[in-house]
């Protein structure tokens, strides 16, 4: 398993984390951004002259092309995760995981779609997050 971006909400918040271990809090399972495949994406690089040296009298030019790349909208840079920490722990199961965007939103989600009742821990407070059992 690798950590993971899951885009939570429309602002494109998100939460880096193992798919099974952040959906083990949630009722409806969230999807890594990543899942629907790298894509293959083309840019165009404009004409532009170039010198070889400090102080060339002669630069060359490079005339305009177009290159080819991979795109993976979850991919990161390295092993560290972007974003700040936040831990839910429902008592039984504690884990980690990093969020960026405003925590008002991710709180909001938590709440909303919490499968059980859990303490959110932020950067600077712990939130008690209740669900109210159904009948």
């Amino acid at each position: 398993m690798t950590i993971q971006k899951h885009v939570f909400d429309g602002n494109g918040n998100s939460i880096y984390a193992e798919t099974a271990n952040i959906n083990y809090f949630l009722s409806t399972p969230l999807a890594p951004a990543s899942e629907g495949g790298v894509v293959e994406k083309t840019a165009n690089v404009g004409a532009f002259t170039r010198r070889r040296y400090p102080g060339d009298a002669t630069p060359s030019n490079v005339s305009a092309s177009t290159r080819e790349f991979l795109y993976d909208p979850g991919r990161r840079n390295g092993s560290a995760t972007p974003g700040k920490p936040f831990i839910l722990d429902d008592g039984v199961e504690k884990r980690s995981f990093t969020f960026t965007g405003p925590f008002n939103d991710l709180h909001a989600f938590i709440l909303s779609d919490a499968k059980m009742s859990l303490r959110l821990f932020s950067p600077s407070a712990s939130y008690e997050i209740k669900v109210v059992e159904g009948g």
